[in-house]
């Protein structure tokens, strides 16, 4: 039903919530998952985020960072299923996360979202949001924290 997956990964406890339900959906169809982390570009191009440093210096040491979270996020969520590929993009991530999906031909994407409201939503706006309404595919958001409903 889902050949190919797209898990976007921040690395954080909303994307390890994705990570399952995406590992649990390719196991059962036999899926294969594409796992996405995006730097994000525009943020290595403030001066109030990158302070005296040099421009390459903070892309190189985000690259590393990402790699090394790459790599223990895969450790931790996909250990014993080989069914997976990863892509690390620079750039805006729902521009990336969009074309990603078109490139790879992805059937739906699996993405977490921390379900801000409010001010903060306006802040931070939602890349998740953005996905959803931009996405050639299927979205499955999986949403932080939020109610579990279960029946008596």
């Amino acid at each position: 039903m889902f050949p190919k997956i797209l898990l976007p990964t921040d690395f954080s406890e909303c994307s390890a919530k994705a990570a399952g339900v995406a590992r649990s959906l390719a196991e059962r169809f036999v899926s294969r998952i594409v796992v996405l982390h995006v730097l994000d570009e525009p943020a290595t191009l403030d001066p109030m985020f990158r302070g005296d440093i040099p421009l390459e210096m903070l892309r190189t040491r985000m690259e590393q960072f990402a790699r090394e979270n790459m790599d223990s996020f895969l450790a931790r969520h996909f250990s014993g299923f080989d069914r997976f590929d990863t892509i690390l993009a620079t750039g805006i991530p729902y521009r990336e996360i969009i074309g990603n999906a078109r490139e790879a031909a992805a059937d739906l994407i699996v993405i977490g979202t921390h379900g801000r409201t409010g001010v903060e939503h306006v802040i931070f706006g939602s890349t998740a949001e953005r996905v959803v309404r931009m996405s050639p595919c299927p979205v499955l958001s999986v949403r932080q924290g939020g109610k579990q409903f279960v029946d008596p």
